[in-house]
């Protein structure tokens, strides 16, 4: 309602007045004119200025409007501009009131976040403590076992120190009673020896005496007995010859003993070839597992060695369960990769026995090659549980006989061999193992059934060979404490890897050997501890040895059949 005051005026310019006076100036100001204006006192309170022109223009402004056509307008403009500034009013006061609500809600947001980070590092914070405790629990903990650890490292030393003091006194107190006790032995011999002598000096005369009637007493008593034994043979004798019953019967006595004697002794070796032949082990096999009368003392149990069975395996023992023909097998491949192992394993795996001979010792029999490889196959078709007859290197007499120069002897032993095994037989099975497959004869490759080639060991292989004959040869006997053997403290499946890494190209008895000289290092060393530089040293070794076996075999040159074969 600023137009009632006349800020707003109408286009007529009602209600207008004069312009409302300027403030008086501030007594003492600069520019001291216009003093005309202010005679007056200067005003002593804040109603003193009021100007009441603006009242009079209200005033006349209200009477206008009431004689206007336009009031009953004006005052409804008025309610509606005032209903709609409360209006207004009211929305901000809502919105106000929602804002303070949703400051409120935010706080309240705040506070559970707060509470949540201050609950969550809370959590942190104990999950931290108690890992802290926990590493400290373990550390204290693993300082325990180090510490008992090395207090009973130190109780060891300390207890052989201990027995080793005990023996040194028991073995230097044993000395000395041995010395002493010698001592003694030789005051006692020496003073028994010096009263003899001085006795028999003392009876010189009364021992010969009694030595001289001794011989007297002797001779008289030979001569007695010669005399009588003299007078009975004759007496005897010509008893004897004057009757002729008694000559007749002891010749006819004689002459049966004789008789006897000689059929007994016919009969003995006519029993014993038959014995031999049956039970007796042929000249040409070296080992069998077939038990006969002499090896029952020497070998009463079997050796168990480790399991290497293939799928070859179960088809022998079928053919066995079943009673049916046997098939030939050959094994070829470098030297030391367990073909003899891998023959003996299937004879066990089986249930058969083994037999295992060798190709050189055929060609020193000269003649007696053909009876024995008669006998052979004579005494293999004796087995009740069948027979595994392995043959190593059998390249050795399997020659060729059209392209090879061999005596007539060999021939003649071969072609009986070949006439043994022209068949299958469900008696024995022949199992051949050679490093120069190449040089058999064609009547050889055609009885041979299957073929299996044994290569040199892999890293997975060699690593488990490295494992196993260490366990065998060194870590078995150094746990068992029976042995001058002891092992340092090392990683020793880190070292048996290395090991197997390092001898790439090393067969299965080159690694078994390697092994074998591991313990003879640590008997060979002053306290008997086989330490890790000893290993690697032989290790070593080993490898350059290896190496040059190598470059021999390259300067033989190629076509020799110990080389690889391919696969």
């Amino acid at each position: 309602m600023s137009w009632l005051f006349g800020i707003n005026k109408g286009p007529k310019g009602e209600g207008a007045g004069p312009p409302p006076p300027l403030p008086p100036a501030q007594p003492g100001a600069e520019g001291g004119g216009d003093r005309g204006l202010g005679d007056r006192p200067a005003p002593k309170d804040k109603w003193s200025n009021f100007d009441p022109t603006g009242l009079e223009r209200a005033a006349k402004a209200a009477r206008e409007l009431e004689h206007s056509r336009y009031a009953k307008d004006a005052l409804n403009l008025a309610q509606m501009q005032e209903q709609t500034l409360q209006l207004e009013q009211q929305s901000k006061l809502k919105e106000y009131e929602a804002a303070v609500e949703q400051l409120k809600s935010e706080q309240i947001r705040a506070q559970a976040e707060e509470r949540r980070k201050t609950l969550s590092e809370e959590t942190r914070q104990h999950q931290a403590r108690a890992q802290y405790q926990d590493k400290l629990a373990r550390q204290r903990y693993e300082d325990q076992l180090k510490q008992q650890q090395l207090l009973n490292e130190e109780n060891l030393r300390k207890q052989e120190e201990s027995v080793q003091k005990q023996e040194a006194m028991r073995r230097a107190t044993v000395e000395r009673e041995m010395e002493l006790r010698h001592k003694n032995e030789m005051l006692r011999v020496e003073a028994e020896a010096r009263a003899r002598a001085k006795a028999e000096r003392e009876n010189a005369d009364i021992i010969r005496e009694q030595i001289r009637l001794k011989a007297a007493e002797h001779r008289q008593t030979v001569l007695e007995s010669i005399r009588t034994a003299g007078t009975l043979f004759g007496e005897g004798f010509r008893a004897f010859v004057t009757d002729w019953d008694k000559v007749t019967a002891t010749v006819a006595g004689l002459t049966l003993l004789a008789v006897g004697v000689y059929s007994a002794k016919n009969a003995t070796l006519v029993a014993g070839r038959f014995i031999e032949a049956r039970l007796g082990k042929p000249s040409l096999v070296r080992e069998t597992s077939r038990i006969t009368v002499l090896e029952a003392l020497r070998h009463p149990i079997q050796p168990s060695l480790e399991a290497r069975v293939r799928d070859i395996a179960i088809a022998t023992r079928n053919t066995k369960k079943n009673r049916s023909l046997y098939r030939n097998i050959l094994m070829y491949g470098p030297p030391g990769t367990g073909k003899t192992l891998f023959a003996k394993k299937l004879a066990l795996h089986s249930g058969m026995d083994y037999a295992i001979m060798t190709g050189g010792d055929v060609a020193p029999m000269g003649r007696e090659g053909v009876t024995a490889m008669h006998k052979l196959f004579d005494w293999a078709n004796t087995s009740r549980r069948g027979l595994l007859l392995f043959v190593d290197e059998a390249d050795a007499f399997l020659r060729k006989r059209a392209t090879e120069k061999i005596s007539e002897d060999l021939r003649a032993t071969l072609n009986a061999f070949l006439y043994r095994t022209g068949q299958h037989s469900n008696k024995f099975m022949l199992v051949l193992a050679s490093n120069q497959p190449e040089q058999f004869d064609w009547a050889i490759n055609d009885r041979i059934n299957e073929m299996v080639h044994f290569d040199l060991p892999g890293q997975e292989e060699r690593e488990r060979l490295v494992r196993m004959y260490f366990d065998e040869y060194v870590l078995k006997p150094a746990t068992e404490g029976k042995q001058r053997l002891k092992l340092a403290q090392f990683d020793y499946g880190r070292k048996c890897s290395e090991v197997a890494r390092l001898t790439e190209g090393m067969s299965g008895r080159e690694i078994a050997q390697l092994a074998v000289s591991w313990q003879a290092t640590a008997y060979a060393s002053e306290d008997g501890v086989l330490t890790e530089a000893m290993m690697d040293t032989r290790v070593q070794d080993a490898v350059q040895q290896h190496q040059q076996k190598m470059c021999w075999l390259k300067a033989e040159g190629p076509g020799r059949g110990d080389e690889p074969f391919p696969s």
